[in-house]
């Protein structure tokens, strides 16, 4: 019998429920949405839900599960991204996963000194040309935070100085509509008009319901205001189990799910087909600090869930993974992103954020866990392209060839296929007397010279025609 000569490949797989689970989970969400529903003072948002169909009652908004089904049947099953040159690099489908990190934060911690000190304009700067730099991660995100800047500017200062230093698509949050037109009208400029940007949008902007099931005038606004611009909207509630969210995970699931889809039923009926990205920061209330935990294993968990939870409903998924809560570039650290990022990517997670810069509950941005997380994000990719197996790769010729007691270091298969394994430039597989040798750098001095080596990193010079239409656009922000 001869040996095949396709290529095999399988892709690693992860499943965190089954099929029947996903069943009586949706069951449980159709059931909130009609029996508890969520509550909405907005006008527009209920005179739009209204006449639709739902239930109102008292701002309460109960949605008949036919209009779940009938929003779920008109959203786009599949989503690309692109970048500011228009290349088409985030196919959000299936189970595909696309990691990028977070940009700013509260605080930020220094890579050169390791000085904890609040986040400014400046250090957006350093952590988005970082991110250009990585070529494993293929977006970022940012939430508007600046220290030095007004608040009421904040936002889009941030995103005007990531989308000058970063070309990759690009997830948002800010304040109300306002910030979201100016935001929408940099992106316009930076991708060449809007026939461009619906082609591959380089912009997607995050709004929350907050849990437990509510929604605040300004989200409605901008869950509206996308719709109508076909704007990616992901609709992310972070519901805490035993805080804001029941303490037991299928309750959490259920809650987040259902606050994500009463908005994809908004969002819907105001443009049908407008491109909408499901998902919720299910996480826990951890009951001896009280912290709103970023690095506890059941984030995965639940997490893993939702993402099979959007598969079964055929929608793009905003997921989670690669933050920690510790408060240093540790073996924590280390040990919180890793099992994260795996995870993700053995479900298959969609665009999968915070990977990389959050620390300390969500309280602080450091490049160097940037750069950690980023060669944890590598090796992740290697383990996910799996094992090929063809003609080529059983190698049965070769192993002829060299028979018994041979070596293959002088091998052209060798040659040709060494450079499949990963060599980190992080971790070190040196022995102890060449270590010792080259100076005896632990991880953690290893770390910050890789950082300070990446930050050196300089990203495509926009024109000075579209620099002096970004200082144009700031000047006129209110």
């Amino acid at each position: 019998m001869g040996i095949a000569t396709e290529n095999l490949n399988f892709k690693p797989s992860l499943r965190i429920i089954n099929d029947e689970q996903i069943s009586r989970i949706h069951a449980a969400t159709l059931e909130v949405l009609e029996r508890t529903g969520v509550k909405m003072t907005h006008p527009k948002g209920l005179e739009i839900l209204d006449g639709a169909g739902a239930k109102i009652q008292n701002n309460r908004v109960r949605i008949p599960s036919w209009m779940v089904e009938d929003a779920l049947a008109k959203a786009p099953h599949r989503l690309v991204l692109g970048n500011q040159k228009g290349e088409r690099t985030v196919f959000l489908e299936k189970d595909n996963s696309y990691f990028g990190p977070s940009l700013d934060c509260i605080d930020y911690m220094d890579p050169k000194t390791h000085k904890r000190m609040r986040f400014t304009s400046d250090h957006i700067k350093a952590t988005a040309a970082l991110c250009d730099g990585l070529d494993r991660f293929d977006w970022c995100m940012i939430i508007g935070m600046a220290d030095d800047v007004p608040p009421d500017i904040a936002d889009r200062v941030v995103v005007r100085n990531t989308l000058q230093n970063c070309e990759k698509p690009l997830v948002f949050c800010c304040k109300d509509t306002n910030s979201v037109k100016d935001i929408y009208e940099m992106g316009l400029l930076l991708c060449g008009g809007k026939e461009n940007f619906d082609k591959a949008p380089c912009l997607v902007h995050y709004s929350e319901p907050i849990s437990p099931l509510l929604y605040y005038d300004p989200a409605v606004d901008k869950i509206i205001f996308c719709a109508e611009k076909s704007i990616p909207l992901i609709n992310f509630p972070a519901p805490q189990a035993c805080g804001s969210a029941p303490a037991t995970f299928a309750g959490t699931i259920v809650q987040g799910s259902a606050e994500s889809l009463s908005g994809l039923v908004l969002h819907q009926l105001v443009n049908p087909g407008a491109p909408f990205i499901y998902g919720a920061f299910t996480t826990i209330m951890d009951m001896k600090t009280t912290i709103f935990s970023y690095g506890a294993v059941e984030l995965s968990l639940m997490t893993g869930a939702m993402a099979q939870m959007a598969q079964y409903y055929r929608l793009p998924f905003f997921g989670t993974a690669g933050a920690t809560d510790s408060k240093f570039c540790d073996a924590q650290a280390g040990a919180e992103s890793a099992f994260q990022c795996l995870t993700s990517a053995a479900v298959g997670s969609g665009l999968v954020h915070d990977c990389s810069s959050w620390m300390d509950h969500g309280s602080m941005v450091s490049p160097e866990f940037m750069v950690l997380a980023h060669d944890i994000v590598d090796s992740v990719h290697h383990f996910m392209n799996g094992i090929p197996v063809s003609k080529e790769t059983l190698a049965i010729d070769i192993i002829d060839k060299v028979g018994p007691g041979g070596h293959y270091l002088t091998e052209k298969h060798t040659m040709d296929h060494f450079r499949q394994i990963k060599y980190s430039e992080l971790f070190d597989r040196s022995i102890y007397d060449k270590w010792e040798a080259a100076g005896s750098k632990k991880l953690e001095d290893r770390l910050q010279a890789l950082t300070l080596k990446k930050m050196e990193h300089k990203p495509r010079p926009l024109s000075k025609e579209t620099l002096k239409e970004l200082d144009n656009m700031q000047a006129s922000w209110k």
